[in-house]
């Protein structure tokens, strides 16, 4: 690694006519026999972690990035969910000039406000709204060209333009939070959505007369289906599944939500009260759930016991969110001339050392 980039890969012992003026990591002694070198992860997906919230001050975003960096999370875009145009708007431009001072944060994801109601899951009723061109219109100004991804229902009035519009501006659109059948999530897609949010939850189930959502994105090459691998929100046999319909194009996203490695309690989710307990996230008196305490880490470890081979489970965390927000050119790989993230894991699959453009973190 040099200024910031891979400057070079390879096998053999050239290396050594360089380690006078270098600092020689040996794998072996920081993470044991079975190490293995992986690029660092990017979730595409996720609410915040360590306590705080990405709803919060640039304080609490950085609070929750630092956990997630000490997992193997090296670059991040921070989700939002469904709240008052006002906050949202206010949030974007925070976000948007954190890209510009921190190097692990890509920029925001919008999951709502433009969500159906029938299956909103953990968002607000009160603040899900029709996605109007004025809307539109202050979330894109609001961000600069730093929101790299939105989530709506495609079957609600609107959606067809503004899954153009949001294209236009260069963000990716994803079908979520949706009642839509296999008919209207192909429509979608034809239009440019190209990702699937959280497959399988807050969506019609894959029925054998319904296929729904799941089944047109599985079906369709050019779209992204994100996963949330908690073992709680899709069971490990459907993701095994999901890997074998849909071959590089599965993204192991967290979702996770202040509590992720942080104590079980009460936290809050947007306007929503979420009690966590066993490392489980609901909303507040009910069985629905809100969010996960995942980190990539984890999901790595839950998709190999699932059966899933590791160079599809790292893909998952590394190229594929790449390539599904445009970033792959430099991100996502350890290729030479690729930015310097990655992550040395033990033969348990563990972080034990992380890098940021070269810079060691952990």
């Amino acid at each position: 690694m040099r200024d910031g980039a891979v400057a070079a890969v390879g096998t053999g012992g050239d290396w050594r006519s360089r380690s006078a003026t270098a600092t020689v990591v040996d794998a072996r002694e920081v993470a044991g026999a079975g190490a293995v070198l992986a690029p660092g992860f990017i979730d595409i997906h996720g609410h915040g972690g360590g306590g705080f919230s990405y709803e919060g001050s640039e304080s609490d975003i950085r609070g929750a990035r630092a956990l997630h960096l000490t997992h193997g999370t090296t670059r991040a875009v921070l989700s939002l969910v469904s709240g008052p145009l006002g906050h949202l708007t206010a949030q974007v431009e925070r976000i948007a000039q954190l890209t510009r001072t921190d190097a692990d944060i890509l920029g925001s994801h919008l999951e709502g406000p433009f969500l159906d109601a029938g299956h909103r899951g953990a968002h607000d009723p009160g603040t899900l709204r029709a996605a109007t061109p004025e809307a539109l219109a202050a979330l894109l100004n609001a961000g600069s060209g730093t929101i790299r991804q939105v989530t709506l229902a495609p079957e609600l009035p609107g959606a067809g333009d503004a899954i153009r519009a949001f294209r236009e501006a260069g963000a990716a659109v994803a079908v979520g939070h949706t009642g839509a059948d296999v008919e209207t999530s192909r429509a979608a897609f034809e239009a440019g959505a190209s990702i699937l949010t959280h497959a399988f939850n807050a969506m019609p189930p894959l029925h054998h007369r319904a296929p729904g959502p799941v089944a047109a994105a599985t079906a369709d090459p050019r779209v992204t289906l994100e996963v949330i691998a908690d073992g709680v929100h899709v069971h490990p046999e459907l993701i095994r599944m999901l890997f074998a319909a849909a071959p590089g194009r599965v993204a192991l996203i967290t979702d996770a939500m202040a509590a992720a490695g942080a104590d079980d309690g009460r936290y809050v989710l947007g306007e929503l009260d979420v009690d966590v307990a066993a490392g489980v996230a609901r909303l507040a008196g009910t069985d629905t759930i809100a969010g996960s305490t995942l980190t990539q880490d984890a999901a790595l470890r839950v998709a190999r016991a699932a059966g899933v081979e590791l160079p599809a489970a790292v893909d998952a965390l590394t190229r594929v969110p790449a390539a599904a927000i445009g970033i792959e050119v430099r991100h996502g790989s350890l290729r030479t001339g690729s930015v310097a993230d990655a992550v040395l894991l033990d033969s348990r699959l563990e972080p034990r050392a992380v890098w940021l453009e070269g810079r060691r973190v952990r």
